[in-house]
């Protein structure tokens, strides 16, 4: 009969929306019909939920543009993903959260300003084009020449470029597009030009020959964060490009050096670089170091060119416990060599070029080698000349370029450096003193750590791709400065363009006869334009005047970001921005968690278990997801391993989950704190709930009448409520308060939380459940279970409210879904043209609806149906064959002697048996006839089941004892195992607040558990009581 009913009303309500639908006309035609003609599909499908809603969004925030000039203004920026990249997790969680942000504040009446931008990204571009330049043509950038090659990665940007804000999009990013930025357009190379000249001009910027790494594939000096450490604890073959068979790497090679002047004495060193014996200047020791008290001022002899090394003091570098207690100093490839070449006022000899080849025209059996063979070269060299002793494991590290896998090798080289000592000393105190916000809370020790023992920053990169460095090499006829390894800032200038490096030269040097200047040939790291995005993304500098832009949108509210490169582009940013506009660039940094595998494995190439979020988005086969991973260049056991969890996990392939379920999904991860383990089983899940979602509003949309923009106010309702409809305001009222709070505390995992449950546990669950039989009555009236027409309408006004909040709430974090849905819940009103542009729920109207003694009455009644589905359930499972539909039901007893609660349940019996579908006594007393299942409500409630025991009934309760006494133990040792772990003295100064909420949930999980398998154990141990009274003995 409900359904019946439920038909007719979703006829009638198609009847009535033809005839009150507002006009639409701001809809695009393809979603007007889907929403407000086509009838809705039976289940969610997010392909077509999705489909139209980005180009509407971005018609809608252009029409909003400054509709408000006294709003409140939030400006956030997205990081600028590379132009060769591809869309990843990374990405996607950082768009999940970042979009979530901005929605929430244009939805609470803010200027929301949300900047997109491409990263030129100097190596990896480069590497990209010089790849297909020579797939194509057979040609390196040298055979094209500078010009011609820029030419060819120009082209290349253009037609690639924008692919991955292209792909950024599906993930729902409501950007600003019209702010839109390249950090190689003209704007930010102005303001690149310019903030290195500023900081030249302050003495903070300076040319020296320093260590930095060298990547003999990309013929650069790359930055730290480009170099991969791969730890190693034994002897271990790698692969390495360039050569055709693996290259022995964790092991340290022992070897003699004959003391001059001695006939048989040799002193021990230990080297895990051969190849660099041809570079050796001098030794160490220590100088308290007793075993070599008698080489005090003595020298050694080069076994490959007998030339006398000194023996050296030094008890910085030299630790005694180590190895032998001798060093070889080889300066010119160790950066701690070339700091005990310092001190000690040694020379530097360069031994390999940088293709990393051998430059020993001196030593002929070894010029030209490729290190790594040299390295073997040299050992045998060794064991010939009785000089090699031994090789043993060594732990150690191995560097590697992460654009080329290639071995870094560190060089001496003329470089440019920002000197940064100042600048991190304004950073570090400003998030001390709290003028900038940093968290969680954990990373500020590592901001700490790395501004207080800041290096130089070498920006000097051997790129051709990139903003090229604003410095000129000046030389006369005459001159003599030095070549291209000039060291001397008296040969150079430093200027916007060449007319005022010509003019500086002339200040510097005097009109010299024949002067010419030549630019620097190198490029600036990408950080450095990135590190001033927070100015040049808002057009800084404008004629030396502070703009408009800057003024009304600097600093930005917040930096959100990865905790990976908090040093090196969060500092950066700290630092240049604030030295070069005296601000700080953002109000607050908020750094998200690293995404890893759900067995916590960094994702990976390598390991076969990169995440692609279109493949989780659209749906992926298995045999495609199996063909990706063959094509990959995966180590044999990590394929076979990633192949059989593919199997497991997804034996039909990836099912097409939707941008919503991802996001949702990443948002409640964000709880886990430091790294987030991803589990694709979760944004099933997630899916799931989606598809929850959307057969909520098909069961609903049909009871409800057409919104109408001059509808009466829900308070309006107030005094035909009954508990239900007061009960789901409250929960209501509670759920946007946490939503608030949790926007407000960067907790966004709090926030999707308290929204995903409002819906699914109080919205759904219960409250929908208990209105069916309020609102059928609008087709089906029932004297003894019906309502009036007051009751019926406060019902809906309460479905509609609960139903437009919920979407309201979700919003942020489930864009296209909640858009879909409001917008069939909304077709007749006068409100908001979009979700996106409509009100977030306020937290103060909500709080008028809290109720806490309805809140208190409603629990009271569900703990009581909750006590009824138990002893069903336990009954079902003790006597399979019952029938819950037979005349027993009409047994079922509520004894509750306490005055007031036998009232409410009295007021609310209706209610009671609707939901558990069975009859009910409401008694004083208990029963005492016959068998029962009974469960303790509190003291004065208990609720009795009667039971038609058969003759395996005794052997199942006590199956059923084992099963459940099994359980309780499991349980109460997981919660013993948390106490112990939130009772230690170091936890709550050691584990994030997000780790320590999740423990506080796990715990208050474990206690609920535990009471009812109690509970459940008790009812079990009363019946066998009752089953063995009344066996025969």
């Amino acid at each position: 009969m409900l359904m019946r009913a439920w038909h007719a009303a979703r006829r009638a309500k198609g009847r009535q929306f033809m005839q009150t639908s507002r006009s639409l006309s701001s809809l695009p035609d393809n979603i007007k019909q889907r929403v407000h003609v086509d009838p809705m599909a039976s289940t969610y499908d997010p392909q077509a939920v999705e489909n139209g809603w980005q180009a509407f969004w971005e018609t809608q925030l252009v029409n909003a543009k400054h509709k408000n000039a006294n709003a409140p203004r939030f400006t956030m920026l997205l990081p600028p993903p590379n132009i060769t990249g591809a869309l990843h997790i990374g990405h996607a969680l950082t768009v999940t959260i970042q979009d979530a942000l901005a929605r929430y504040h244009r939805m609470t009446g803010h200027e929301v300003l949300w900047i997109p931008g491409l990263d030129h990204a100097g190596i990896a571009t480069q590497s990209v084009v010089e790849k297909q330049l020579w797939k194509e043509q057979k040609l390196t950038r040298h055979d094209v020449g500078r010009t011609a090659f820029l030419d060819h990665v120009h082209a290349w940007n253009a037609t690639y470029g924008s692919r991955i804000l292209n792909q950024l999009e599906r993930l729902g990013a409501l950007l600003n597009k019209d702010h839109t930025f390249f950090t190689l357009d003209e704007k930010r190379s102005t303001a690149v030009v310019d903030a290195f000249c500023r900081l030249h001009a302050k003495g903070l910027v300076y040319r020296h020959r320093r260590m930095v790494n060298w990547c003999p594939t990309l013929q650069t000096a790359i930055s730290d964060i480009e170099v991969d450490t791969v730890p190693l604890t034994k002897r271990t073959l790698l692969p390495i490009p360039g050569h055709a068979k693996p290259v022995e790497f964790g092991v340290m090679h022992r070897f003699k050096y004959k003391v001059d002047g001695a006939t048989a004495e040799f002193v021990e060193v230990d080297t895990t670089r051969p190849e660099t014996i041809l570079g050796d200047v001098a030794l160490a020791i220590h100088p308290d170091d007793p075993r070599y008290f008698h080489l005090h001022g003595k020298h050694v002899v080069h076994p490959f060119t007998n030339e006398r090394l000194p023996i050296v003091l030094d008890g910085v570098l030299v630790d005694p416990a180590l190895g032998t207690g001798v060093v070889k100093i080889t300066p010119a490839h160790d950066a701690n060599d070339w700091a005990c070449a310092q001190r000690h006022n040694l020379p530097h000899v360069v031994v390999m070029d940088k293709q990393a080849k051998m430059v020993t025209p001196h030593v002929p059996d070894f010029h030209g080698l490729d290190r790594f063979d040299a390295r073997a070269a040299m050992v045998a060299k060794l064991h010939e000349l009785e000089l090699y002793v031994e090789k043993l494991d060594h732990p150690t590290s191995v560097s590697l370029c992460s654009r080329s896998g290639n071995v870094v090798e560190p060089t001496l080289l003329p470089q440019w450096f920002v000197n940064c000592t100042n600048m991190a000393a304004a950073s570090a105190k400003a998030v001390r003193n709290s003028s900038m916000a940093l968290e969680p809370v954990q990373q500020q020790r590592t901001w700490f750590h790395f501004l207080d023992n800041v290096q130089d920053w070498c920006v000097s990169r051997q790129l051709w791709w990139g903003h090229r460095i604003p410095a000129y090499r000046v030389h006369w006829h005459g001159s003599d400065d030095g070549g291209d390894d000039a060291l001397t800032n008296e040969r150079w200038v430093v200027a916007r363009d060449e007319v005022e490096a010509r003019r500086l030269a002339i200040e510097k040097f005097g009109d010299q006869p024949a002067m010419t200047l030549k630019q620097d040939e190198d490029v600036l790291d990408t950080w450095f334009s990135a590190a001033l995005l927070p100015l040049s993304a808002l057009e800084w500098p404008t004629d030396d005047n502070v703009p408009e832009a800057i003024q009304s949108m600097y600093p930005l509210n917040v930096m959100e970001t990865g905790a990976d490169i908090l040093f090196f582009w969060v500092a950066r940013m700290s630092m240049l921005c604030h030295e070069l506009s005296g601000r700080q660039p953002f109000d607050k940094v908020w750094l998200h968690p690293m995404v890893r595998d759900k067995s916590g494995r960094k994702m990976s190439k390598s390991l076969g278990n990169v995440i692609d979020p279109l493949h989780v988005i659209a749906g992926i086969d298995l045999p495609t997801l199996l063909h990706d991973l063959q094509q990959g260049n995966l180590d044999p056991k990590e394929l076979v391993r990633a192949e059989k969890d593919l199997k497991k996990e997804f034996p039909s392939g990836i099912p097409r989950c939707g941008t919503d379920a991802l996001r949702l999904t990443l948002s409640l991860y964000l709880a886990q704190g430091r790294q987030i383990n991803m589990d694709l089983q979760r944004v099933v899940a997630s899916r799931h709930f989606c598809n929850k979602m959307w057969n909520a509003f098909r069961y609903a949309l049909p009871l409800l009448p057409p919104s109408a923009g001059d509808a009466p106010t829900l308070d309006v309702h107030r005094p035909h409520m009954g508990l239900a409809d007061r009960w789901i305001l409250s929960r209501m009222a509670d759920a946007v308060a946490k939503s608030h709070d949790g926007f407000q505390s960067f907790r966004l995992a709090a926030s999707a939380t308290a929204a995903q449950r409002f819906f699914l546990q109080d919205l759904c669950d219960v409250y929908i459940e208990f209105s069916k039989p309020v609102l059928y009555t609008a087709t089906a009236d029932d004297a003894d279970g019906g309502a009036s027409n007051e009751r019926r309408e406060s019902a809906q006004a309460t479905l509609r409210h609960c139903l437009d909040t919920s979407v309201r709430l979700l919003h942020p974090f489930m864009p296209f879904v909640t858009e879909e849905l409001w917008q069939r819940l909304t077709a007749a009103d006068g409100r908001a043209e979009s979700l996106a542009m409509a009100s977030f729920p306020s937290k103060e109207d909500a709080a008028a609806w809290r109720d806490l003694d309805a809140e208190e009455s409603m629990q009271a009644v569900l703990d009581v149906m909750h006590a009824m589905r138990s002893l069903k359930h336990t009954r079902k499972t003790l006597v399979p064959d019952h029938d819950d539909n037979g005349p027993d039901d009409s047994n079922l007893t509520i004894q509750c002697t306490d005055v007031a609660l036998t009232a409410l349940l009295q007021r609310n019996m209706a209610d009671v048996r609707s939901q558990c579908r069975t009859g009910v006594h409401l008694v004083a007393t208990a029963p005492s006839d016959g068998a029962y299942l009974s469960q303790s409500i509190s003291t004065s409630c208990q609720v009795w089941m009667p039971l038609r025991a058969t003759a395996n009934t005794s052997e199942r309760v006590e199956a059923e004892l084992a099963r459940l006494s099994k359980r309780l133990a499991k349980a109460e040792k997981t919660q013993a195992g948390l106490h112990a772990k939130v009772t230690d003295a170091l936890y709550t100064t050691r584990v994030p607040d997000e780790i320590q909420a999740q423990d506080a949930e796990r715990i208050e999980a474990a206690v609920v558990e535990i009471a009812s398998l109690t509970e459940s154990i008790a009812t079990l141990h009363a019946l066998r009581s009752q089953l063995t009274a009344t066996t025969p003995q």
